[in-house]
């Protein structure tokens, strides 16, 4: 193993890490979602 190749063990708890701080991808989904429903109510009006 090189000096920075991580066991299967290793590589876990780096995945794991980065999956805590990653913001929230559904977040993004759900205010579009209802951002295009506000356009269309507004443009039916």
């Amino acid at each position: 193993m090189g000096k920075y190749q991580l066991d299967t063990k290793g590589q876990a708890s780096v995945t794991k890490y980065h999956e805590k701080n990653l913001p929230e991808k559904a977040d993004k989904k759900q205010e579009l979602k209802a951002l295009r429903e506000k356009y269309l109510k507004n443009k039916k009006k």
